[in-house]
């Protein structure tokens, strides 16, 4: 390129989208991209999608209006999940330029220098079964804390989910490459890894960027992994993004509660509290194996932060069922929870079930289980009050005052247990742990 092109990023949707976005960027800044704010104007946008809610949709159309408005000449690229599900759909979006499926997102540059604006928009995917391939990914500068793609795809079949025709089948790095990855971050001062895959702990399937190996040679796993990484030197924290209860055993539960670099914090998928809807979602697990879990972990880690993922309003979910999943939730030593509402995704097994529940229910059910959640979260950070923990600070103000002055801003950190911390801004405490008085 004879000048230097600006591009623009925003990421919807889950942490793995976010450490791609960040390697896309880098990716396209070693090209001679200029990387500026989404809300500047820019040559390029580049919106990375995603495709577990309606909202998520929405929100891709409703960004692609923005920028046609404020920007109508710059070059409108969408990627990730909605762009991999519904390619043409997106294609027919007016603005959009250019729509990169699973397989070509990060040959995002290439694709870019081939297009002109004004052209009809091109699709550049392929059926996801043909997607094996692993590409690293991680967040850096972005904020303290760095998120690192370690596994990508689902074999899993859940009713509700579009993930693995969005994502492909599960596969994985190998661990001597997410070690190299975690020691290169820890060389860029990051202080904290937070592990991301779309069912991380089935790590250790598929072939990884490097070599192309059977699932059956790989005798690699996740509590190999997470072990290789705890002697990683440089990096003081590890975190577990989100792990399946089936696949969360005794001895990873064990080995967590033993590290110092591991944090006691566990964000576990339930869905649902009602065995009937578990079984209706194709979940591979009952209430009480999840309850065994927690019990476990909070044996173990009385301190420990667990969250925890709900479905609410799935088709056939009566009040009975609704008001099983509350009490089972209410009665579990849980610290708060992320609440879906159920909506309709194309091409799954949820769409044959019946009764539908009215979409007015599922938002009362959602914001039932959300007050819950506030009540969880309000329980166990009263539970620490008087505690002296160590709070990771972010390398950032967050709203400073017109004034200016750095001191009228405030930063934010994270006790070891998930609990935020909010304080005036002090330059020495930024990407520092600091032992702190809650």
């Amino acid at each position: 390129m004879q000048d230097a092109k600006s591009v623009a990023f925003h990421t919807l949707g889950c942490k793995l989208n976010y450490s791609e976005t960040s390697s896309i960027s880098r990716l396209m800044e070693n090209e001679g991209f200029v990387k500026k704010g989404f809300t500047e104007i820019a040559d390029v946008y580049v919106i990375n999608t995603c495709s577990v809610t309606e909202n998520a949709d929405k929100e891709c159309r409703q960004l692609v209006r923005r920028i046609q408005r404020k920007a109508p000449e710059s070059i409108v690229v969408i990627t990730g999940c909605y762009a991999q599900l519904k390619p043409q759909e997106i294609a027919d979006i007016p603005g959009v330029d250019l729509v990169l499926g699973a397989a070509e997102k990060f040959n995002i540059t290439r694709h870019i220098k081939e297009i002109a604006k004004g052209d009809s928009a091109k699709i550049c995917s392929c059926d996801i079964e043909e997607v094996t391939g692993f590409n690293t990914s991680f967040s850096l500068g972005d904020r303290t804390r760095t998120f690192l793609k370690v596994q990508d795809g689902c074999d899993y079949n859940c009713s509700f989910c579009t993930i693995p025709m969005a994502r492909g089948k599960s596969r994985s790095d190998s661990i001597a490459n997410v070690v190299k990855s975690a020691e290169n971050l820890a060389a860029n001062g990051a202080k904290e890894i937070v592990l991301t895959g779309i069912n991380l702990g089935d790590f250790g399937k598929g072939p990884n960027g490097n070599a192309p190996v059977s699932i059956h040679t790989r005798e690699e796993n996740f509590f190999a992994l997470i072990k290789d990484l705890d002697a990683v030197e440089g990096i003081e924290r590890f975190r577990i993004s989100s792990i399946e209860p089936n696949l969360l055993t005794n001895e990873i539960v064990e080995f967590v509660a033993n590290s110092q670099k591991f944090m006691p914090h566990f964000h576990i998928p339930l869905q649902s509290g009602s065995n009937k809807m578990l079984g209706m979602m194709r979940r591979r697990y009952k209430r009480e194996l999840y309850a065994e879990r927690v019990g476990l972990i909070k044996t173990l880690m009385p301190h420990c932060a667990i969250g925890v993922d709900v479905i609410v309003g799935f088709p056939g979910e009566t009040d009975a069922d609704f008001q099983e999943t509350y009490d089972f939730l209410h009665g579990l030593d849980i610290s708060y929870l992320h609440v879906f509402t159920y909506s309709e995704r194309d091409n799954t097994h949820a769409l044959s079930l019946s009764p539908v529940v009215p979409v007015n229910i599922r938002h009362e059910r959602n914001k039932t289980l959300r007050n819950l959640s506030y009540m969880k979260m309000q329980y166990f950070e009263a539970q620490h009050a008087g505690q002296t923990r160590k709070v990771l600070f972010e390398n950032h103000i967050k709203n400073p005052q017109a004034g200016g002055a750095a001191t009228q801003g405030m930063m934010e950190g994270y006790t070891d247990n998930y609990i935020r911390v909010n304080v005036p801004y002090k330059k020495e405490w930024e990407n520092s742990i600091v032992e702190w008085a809650l």
